[in-house]
């Protein structure tokens, strides 16, 4: 049985796959930071919720990546966990 990053080290091999994969990149990055700084901050969903006044199933979904968020969207959740939202181009 080989390990996940065997996994997926052979699917990379696909350009196919390759390109969704780095294609979902930022929506995994910024699900990440979220998730990071929430825990950081010790809150629950519930609790990020109350705080950026959105409902916790949008937090959920954000979360696990099944939420395509505005901007809008993201500054209300990066001022509740008392965060500023950067976007950048590299």
């Amino acid at each position: 049985m080989t390990d996940f990053n065997d996994y997926l080290d052979e699917c990379m091999k696909d350009p196919e796959f390759k390109k969704e994969y780095d294609d979902l990149a930022v929506e995994y990055e910024i699900k990440q930071a979220i998730l990071d700084a929430r825990k950081e901050k010790k809150l629950t969903q519930k609790d990020l919720s109350r705080l950026a006044g959105i409902q916790q199933s949008h937090i959920s979904r954000l979360e696990n990546a099944n939420y395509n968020p505005s901007i809008a969207f993201l500054k209300r959740i990066a001022h509740a966990l008392g965060k500023e939202l950067h976007i950048e181009f590299r």
